[in-house]
This record gives structure tokens, C-alpha cells and sequence, in this order.
């Protein structure tokens, strides 16, 4: 009789169990928000709040221990993104919101995400796109019969618009 047994197994044997988790934290770091199976997102939740409670400690001891267990593009982003955004919050850094029933096989979806979300920042970079000049096309007929002027205005208009989108 198994007694004090922790963690689910998934009907997975350990390295595979391994690997899942680790492609799933790595996911959920990267991506902020992914929706798996509900005994999934249960299982990598405990996991997950670890994560940002030693990216929060910080130093070289806290970046060697997430290497293991994440990738290093997830490592960078725990350290330099999440730990400063979670700083005064003490634990529960993660929820579950159930979605429903996976079409195919009738499992409980659930979506796991991060509880604080990015601060959106207002900068210039997202300024609207200036409105378009719009240059009437000429068939090839009408160019024959127009003079040499309305030909050249034309051409000038192009290269004023090709200088616009350069910018």
C-alpha cells in the first residue's frame, strides 16, 4: 500500500512527467497565460508559484536552480519581468479559470495564467499611421496620349510616397 505519495502522475512514468512540466512552466513563463487539461494546470500550478518565489530571491544560486528546471529564455524573463512585477506580493501567483469540455475527448480544459498582468505603456512608438496619399493609377494608353508633364507629376507623386513609407 503506497501512503504519502505526492504529485500526479498523468499515466506518465517520471522522466516523461519530468519533461511535460518543465514544457509546460517554460510555456506559461513565455506565453503568460496557457490552457491544458485541468489536472494539468493543477500539477504545475504549486510549481509555477516556486518558480517566481526564487527568480524573486535573485542571484546566481536562484538563476542555476531555475535553469533546471526552465528554459533560458523563461529563466531571463522570470528574473527581469516577473520577479519585479509580483515584488510585494507574498505567494498565489498564479490562477486556474476553468474553460469547459475538450471537444474531442470530453476532458475539462482549464487556462492557467499569471494573476498581475504587463503594464501597458503609453509611448510614441504607438502612434497611429499617417493616412496614405492615394496616386490614381494610368493605363498604358492613357500614358501615350497624355503629354510628357501629367507623366512627370505622376512619377513625382510615387517617389514623395515611396520617401513617406521609408520614414
Amino acid at each position: 500500500m503506497k501512503k504519502n505519495v505526492f504529485g500526479r502522475k498523468l499515466k506518465r512514468d517520471a522522466n516523461e512527467r519530468k519533461a511535460l512540466f518543465k514544457n509546460l512552466l517554460t510555456s506559461l513563463v513565455l506565453e503568460e497565460r496557457i490552457t491544458t487539461s485541468l489536472a494539468k494546470t493543477k500539477a504545475i500550478k504549486g510549481a509555477a508559484d516556486k518558480l517566481v518565489t526564487k527568480a524573486k530571491k535573485g542571484g546566481q544560486a536562484a538563476y542555476r536552480s531555475l535553469e533546471a528546471e526552465v528554459n533560458h529564455n523563461a529563466v531571463v524573463k522570470l528574473i527581469d519581468d516577473l520577479a519585479p512585477r509580483f515584488a510585494n506580493r507574498t505567494g498565489g501567483y498564479t490562477r486556474i479559470i476553468k474553460v469547459g469540455k475538450r471537444v474531442a475527448d470530453n476532458s475539462s480544459e482549464a487556462m492557467i495564467e499569471w494573476v498581475e498582468k504587463v503594464a501597458v505603456k503609453a509611448t510614441a512608438e504607438t502612434k497611429v499611421p499617417k493616412a496614405k496619399k492615394e496616386v490614381k493609377k494610368v493605363s498604358s494608353s492613357a500614358k501615350a496620349t497624355k503629354d510628357k508633364e501629367s507623366t512627370m507629376k505622376v512619377e513625382k507623386v510615387k517617389k514623395e510616397v515611396k520617401k513617406e513609407k521609408k520614414k
